[in-house]
């Protein structure tokens, strides 16, 4: 089955992302445990290019930000309408990847896995235009206290943590619930059988 294949699997688990560079999906995500249950439909990814809803010939998608100041922010308009699209397929908390949100964790990679699915706008440039994130609601998580060049990096690893605990996508279910970070601070270091 193609991996990005456009049917939607009605039973899967659902990611949906909002992206300047749809190419780099699926990324880390096609290959392992993840690539093999997105192989098996037990989830499935779609991405949705925000340069496709910009404006003019060159399709621009960012404006300069409102009082001045450095760099390029994405425009509510651009960002609204992509929005839309990804609702179209029904709907998903959604999330958008930046710095100021709510740390990710294990927590929230195990409520994600326990809902339907997740929508997530990855951020560019300076950032969204603030106007949108308000209307729509959105969410706001973060990988880190950092700076990347966009959320797609950000996506994959969020993903990754969470299309894990999905069931049946570790061959061992007891794995999650003795592996670090699940119940208090990191596991004992590991070490492999002493050779015979």
């Amino acid at each position: 089955r193609d991996l990005m294949a456009e049917e939607r699997l009605t039973r899967a688990w659902q990611a949906r992302v909002i992206t300047l560079f749809p190419g780099v999906f699926p990324g880390i995500l096609g290959e392992s445990l993840t690539g093999k249950a997105l192989k098996d439909g037990l989830w499935q990814l779609s991405t949705v290019d925000l340069r496709l809803f910009g404006e003019g010939r060159h399709r621009n998608v960012d404006d300069t930000p409102s009082g001045g100041g450095a760099g390029m922010v994405l425009r509510a308009d651009v960002v609204a309408r992509a929005i839309g699209e990804v609702s179209r397929g029904g709907q998903l908390p959604l999330y958008y990847l930046s710095p100021r949100g709510r740390p990710f964790d294990q927590d929230l990679a195990r409520q994600w896995a326990a809902g339907s699915g997740v929508a997530m706008l990855c951020g560019r440039f300076e950032g969204v235009d603030e106007r949108v994130l308000e209307h729509f609601g959105v969410q706001e998580v973060s990988l880190g206290a950092f700076v990347l060049t966009g959320g797609a990096v950000a996506a994959q690893a969020m993903l990754d943590a969470t299309v894990r605990l999905l069931p049946s996508v570790l061959g061992n279910a007891a794995s999650i619930k003795e592996e670090s970070f699940s119940v208090g601070p990191l596991e004992h270091p590991q070490l492999t059988r002493p050779a015979p």
